[in-house]
């Protein structure tokens, strides 16, 4: 039986596992009935540049913290921790000065690296 080639590496030494392929080459794991796209969550930042775990962003305008007498101010870095599929929230950060926190997209630049 032969399986379609690794869409990391492009290897054609694949080989199944249980209901998984693997890339021995790249140890790059996937399930081939599933659709990885559907799967996918694109948030966007202010200049529509998408974002993903692990990226730094500084925040594009001043934010009044929820519950709180603070602000966070225009510039202050953050780094992503997680991209999540909710409506308004859509970062959680952990932010400089401040701590963890969910923040709206909309809100933030990604940084140049």
């Amino acid at each position: 039986m032969s399986h379609p080639a690794c869409p990391q590496c492009q290897s054609e030494y694949v080989y199944e596992d249980q209901q998984l392929l693997i890339c021995p080459e790249c140890a790059y794991e996937w399930n081939p009935n599933s659709t990885n796209d559907e799967d996918a969550i694109s948030v966007k930042d202010a200049n529509g540049t998408l974002l993903n775990d692990g990226d730094k962003v500084t925040v594009a305008k001043d934010l009044k913290i929820k519950g709180s007498s603070q602000v966070i101010k225009i510039g202050t870095k953050a780094v992503v921790r997680r991209v999540l599929d909710k409506k308004d929230h859509e970062l959680d950060c952990k932010v400089e000065g401040i701590g963890e926190m969910m923040v709206t997209a909309k809100f933030v630049k990604k940084a140049n690296s």
